[in-house]
């Protein structure tokens, strides 16, 4: 909750403050009436009006919340934030390709990691597990565009192969 009672010389009465997609909301509601402060009975109803307010605050709040974060998962060039192309290398020395996968679970409340190999699964399979492990940690249905769009994100054998020799070099 954001709510704060605050009681000094020049205000009695009750801050509602929350940040909204980058932009601060804050209200005042006076406990006094008349250089007076107000009885238990108006005080309390002050204080359901203030709860209100504050709840319609923050369901507009996890509205924009949820907007930002739809919107932060494609970067430039078409790629998903949060999965990358790496050569990874074995302890034998083989150096393998792999989605790596490191994002912000909002299942777990927790930064989780995995990878995928391109050569045990071929790149549509793989570029499909490494979705589906980002889309179950980010609470994104399968029925969605934002999954779909996802799944079109794939990069192209071409790509791959530029990324390897990049690497490489």
């Amino acid at each position: 909750m954001s709510i704060e009672l605050i009681d000094t010389a020049r205000f009695h009465g009750f801050r509602v403050r929350r940040q909204i997609a980058g932009k601060t909301y804050q209200e005042y509601f006076s406990l006094r009436k008349d250089g007076k402060r107000l009885g238990r009975s108006e005080k309390a109803k002050l204080k359901a009006s203030v709860e209100k307010r504050d709840a319609v605050l923050a369901k507009m709040q996890k509205k924009a919340k949820a907007e930002a974060d739809k919107s932060a998962i494609f970067g430039g060039g078409g790629k998903v934030r949060g999965i990358l192309f790496r050569i990874k290398t074995e302890k034998s020395g083989t150096r393998t390709p792999v989605f790596q996968i490191g994002i912000m679970s909002e299942k777990s409340q927790k930064i989780v990691n995995t990878t995928v190999s391109i050569n045990m699964h071929g790149l549509k399979v793989a570029w499909e597990k490494a979705v589906d492990f980002y889309v179950f940690h980010k609470r994104i249905s399968k029925k969605s565009v934002t999954y779909r769009k996802l799944l079109r994100c794939r990069p192209t054998r071409n790509q791959i192969e530029l990324m390897k020799r990049r690497s490489i070099g």
